[in-house]
């Protein structure tokens, strides 16, 4: 029988690296954003979550990463700054961005049948600076812009 510590190392760190290695070779980045998502995505991989969706669109908008973090449904909204000329990445959610955010968050939980389930609205922020750049992740950025 394999110990809970190797098996939780095992599947926390090798396989989401090897599913990091095979985005980065399978899904070549189109754009700025795609960029900023993947660089989210790996990190959101790092710290143990699961991915279970990417760029979910409805009528009211769209969420870039979908995760479950422990028994927590996780909506991530990415921003990407090539420079700080327009402000700081984070600073780019605004109370507009929270409302659509909470509708497809809402259509997404009705779908999906998760009423019962925990939700949180997380916040990744990633400013470039040439060829470095700096992640801060906020979680629990916001709560619900809508009555559930």
């Amino acid at each position: 029988m394999v110990p809970q510590v190797v098996r939780k190392y095992f599947f926390t760190f090798f396989l989401n690296r090897l599913v990091c290695n095979f985005l980065d070779r399978h899904r070549p980045p189109r754009n700025f954003g795609d960029r900023g998502e993947r660089i989210a995505e790996r990190h959101l991989l790092r710290l143990g979550y699961y991915i279970v969706g990417r760029n979910h669109r409805s009528r009211y908008g769209e969420i870039d990463l979908i995760a479950v973090d422990e028994k927590t449904v996780v909506f991530v909204e990415v921003k990407a700054r090539a420079s700080n000329i327009a402000g700081y990445a984070a600073e780019a959610v605004d109370d507009d961005k929270e409302v659509k955010i909470s509708k497809t968050a809402a259509e997404y939980v009705r779908y999906r049948g998760l009423h019962d389930s925990r939700k949180r609205f997380d916040v990744i922020a990633i400013d470039f600076e040439g060829k470095s750049w700096t992640l801060r992740h906020f979680r629990n950025a916001f709560e619900s812009a809508i009555d559930d």
